[in-house]
């Protein structure tokens, strides 16, 4: 069995598992939780971090750059206008062009603004951004999102940090097909097996911060869903079993002969 790495834009990751920065008791917490996922691309709201000082050291000197592909993201921004001047400002910080693009509508839900996503994207793709924005779960705003040059689009599977895993597996399912471009659930991962089944439904990678950084042992639940989202995606790849109404044995009963 051939698992193809994931790509996005000119990224390639044998791992499908994006992890976050956020949330975590210590840095040192955190660094050990990356080890343990296995992740080689990690998110980070480049807004909240101060470029500036170089004196204190800031989240950017716990990641490996070596090993792990920075994820700056546009966390923060409730309009186009200001996703674009975050993205901006970490390209110019010498965080590449690689950005997670985020645009809230709603301070309460934080769901996004796809009409400012939409915007910030074509803007952002224009100038030669790769560009991985966080939306909805709608199939047609995944679809304009890609015609507009996203190297992925990104879909929560529920609410950010709650937890409740996937809500809408029929949405999820419309994506897959509506794009050819790389569907990577984003938001609302709870658990492993959440994990799991996104990638069963046939997403090419999953994003989680919370479900990892607010576990009880961060670093034992990393490497679950480092597990989990390799096996989910093995299970895709080498294809259920078709569900049946009714029982069927598993041995058959054809030439068996019955001795007394």
């Amino acid at each position: 069995m051939s698992v193809m790495n994931l790509k996005i834009g000119k990224y390639e990751l044998s791992s499908r598992l994006i992890i976050g920065t956020g949330k975590y008791a210590s840095m040192e917490q955190m660094a050990q939780a990356m080890e343990a996922s296995g992740s080689q691309m990690i998110t980070v709201a480049i807004g909240r971090v101060d470029l500036e000082n170089k004196r204190e050291k800031n989240i950017l000197d716990y990641i490996d750059r070596s090993k792990m592909i920075l994820l700056p993201n546009t966390a923060g921004a409730y309009t186009a206008k200001d996703a674009v001047r975050i993205a901006r400002l970490g390209r110019a910080a010498g965080c590449g062009d690689l950005v997670k693009v985020e645009v809230i509508g709603d301070k309460k839900t934080l769901m996004p603004d796809v009409i400012g996503l939409l915007e910030a994207t074509e803007v952002l793709v224009k100038e030669g951004f790769t560009v991985m924005p966080y939306t909805n779960d709608d199939p047609v705003m995944a679809k304009r999102l890609e015609d507009v040059g996203a190297a992925c689009v990104m879909p929560l599977a529920g609410p950010i940090g709650s937890g409740r895993g996937i809500q809408n597996r029929l949405n999820l399912q419309f994506i897959l097909e509506a794009v050819s471009c790389p569907v990577i659930v984003d938001a609302g991962v709870g658990t492993a097996s959440d994990a799991a089944v996104c990638m069963e439904l046939g997403a090419a990678g999953v994003l989680m911060n919370t479900a990892i950084a607010q576990a009880k042992d961060p670093v034992l639940m990393a490497h679950a869903m480092r597990e989990a989202v390799s096996a989910g995606h093995k299970a895709y790849l080498a294809g259920r079993m078709p569900i049946r109404e009714y029982a069927a044995a598993s041995s058959p009963q054809e030439g068996l002969a019955l001795k007394l």
